[in-house]
């Protein structure tokens, strides 16, 4: 089924539009959330969770990609969980380490006064991203966004571990030259 069809189901509160979704994009959905949480059973949660917020939300947002919509919305309820259960047992696993690579090129301001500075930027990373080969863009969203570890992009990727970390590496400092030029950051 299409994605249009598919919306049209959440704008005619048909029930099937859940279980539609479910069948096109629950791999993809619990693809995302595991790779944030590693646990199994959270994601699931965490993947039902979204497609219930998709219902609340279907309408009256009508997404232009179904799949972005409910990624993004799987994606930032496992980084919810993960924030929270972090605080609770503050472990070191992939999650901490891909955040801690990206904080060294930007800064989390969770502030609302920020809310400007950061649609300016993520329209800045969306320009950046047009800059790069496909390969290495795939590789960048991969660790950066899917926070997929660097073993599951080597071997997506044939690649070795250390190619995969160079790439990352270059286009960090790629991306930190890049939002200096266009006056982002103060060196």
């Amino acid at each position: 089924m299409q994605d249009e069809e598919i919306i049209e189901l959440y704008f005619a509160r048909s029930e099937r539009a859940v279980a539609e979704t479910s069948r096109k994009y629950g791999g993809y959905c619990n693809s995302i959330a595991n790779n944030i949480l590693h646990d199994r059973e959270s994601s699931e949660e965490i993947v039902n969770d979204g497609y219930y917020k998709v219902w609340d939300t279907v309408p009256p947002t009508r997404p232009r990609s179904l799949k972005a919509y409910l990624g993004r919305i799987v994606r930032n309820l496992a980084l919810g969980l993960y924030e929270k259960l972090s605080a609770e047992k503050r472990g070191r696993g992939e999650m901490q380490l891909v955040l801690e690579e990206f904080a060294e090129v930007i800064p989390s301001e969770n502030s609302p006064e920020q809310y400007t500075e950061q649609r300016i930027l993520e329209q800045m990373l969306d320009c950046f991203l047009g800059t790069l080969d496909e390969v290495t863009r795939r590789v960048f969203v991969r660790r950066y966004w899917y926070m997929s570890s660097v073993k599951e992009i080597a071997h997506t990727y044939r690649l070795s571990e250390s190619a995969v970390k160079m790439k990352l590496k270059r286009t960090r400092d790629r991306l930190r030259e890049y939002l200096i030029g266009e006056g982002y950051g103060n060196e």
